[in-house]
């Protein structure tokens, strides 16, 4: 099995403005993800920007950069452009690794590319992780995911999913029992031909409404195929509090 990483990397954010260029234990943002891709099987690994000076710090230290144009809605959008400059066949996997995981475990990078190819009938695979505390349950920030029997999702939503009827009945604030509660992780593998048709499609209204693109492909029966995470995965840096943890984290790691 053969793949690629893409890392989108916008200089924009509200919260962080140049988040990835960022520093973190003396390097920047974007190369601590991009080392994390690097100890993954993937057979290449490209940042995608819109920004020259994200493209400058990036081949200093080594990387293959693709710059896309600025107006993209979302990564989805950035990785179909990769796809297409780079020519890559219809069947190739693309590994979307976010541009503000520093953390990401290769060893799940590796899980999706592996889970897709090992799906045909599937054009996105992903990963989850389950929930054990009502406070993240009913957390609209934490995504939920239900499966069928085989491992394709059935639904992404901000709202408590499954909604256990008798349990929140009887204390709202209990945490349910029975393990049926799972938080989607936004790590994804993408088959190229999906990638394709997902950008020709407008936005699904069930997207529109949770604000949440996975929905887009379920809505057009694309399957997706979900697992347990092989790695606990750490949070991702939206803000500076996210910022400082993951310094203090990498400042108790052993040095590269």
């Amino acid at each position: 099995m053969s793949f690629s990483v893409v890392i989108p990397a916008r200089y924009a954010s509200t919260r962080l403005p140049g988040k990835p260029l960022l520093d973190l234990a003396g390097l920047p943002m974007i190369e601590r993800v991009w080392r994390q891709a690097r100890q993954s099987a993937a057979a290449r690994i490209v940042i995608a920007t819109d920004d020259l000076r994200i493209r400058e710090v990036a081949e200093a230290f080594g990387a293959e950069v693709c710059m896309t144009r600025p107006e993209h809605p979302s990564g989805t959008d950035r990785l179909q452009e990769v796809a297409r400059l780079l020519e890559l066949a219809e069947d190739a996997i693309l590994v979307n690794v976010q541009g503000d995981e520093p953390l990401i475990p290769p060893a799940v990078i590796n899980q999706v590319a592996a889970n897709l190819a090992a799906h045909g009938d599937c054009g996105v695979a992903t990963v989850c992780a389950p929930i054990h505390d009502s406070s993240e349950l009913h957390n609209p920030n934490a995504v939920k995911v239900v499966c069928d029997a085989r491992g394709r999702a059935l639904f992404f939503s901000r709202a408590a999913i499954p909604w256990p009827r008798d349990s929140f009945a009887a204390d709202p604030g209990a945490m349910p029992a029975g393990g049926h509660w799972y938080r989607h992780i936004g790590i994804y593998a993408y088959r190229v031909g999906f990638l394709h048709r997902y950008v020709s499609w407008p936005p699904a209204p069930l997207e529109q409404i949770e604000q949440l693109e996975q929905l887009r492909a379920l809505y057009h029966g694309v399957a997706i195929h979900v697992a347990p995470a092989a790695a606990p995965v750490p949070a991702g840096v939206d803000t500076a509090a996210d910022l400082a943890a993951v310094n203090a984290l990498l400042a108790e790691a052993p040095h590269d």
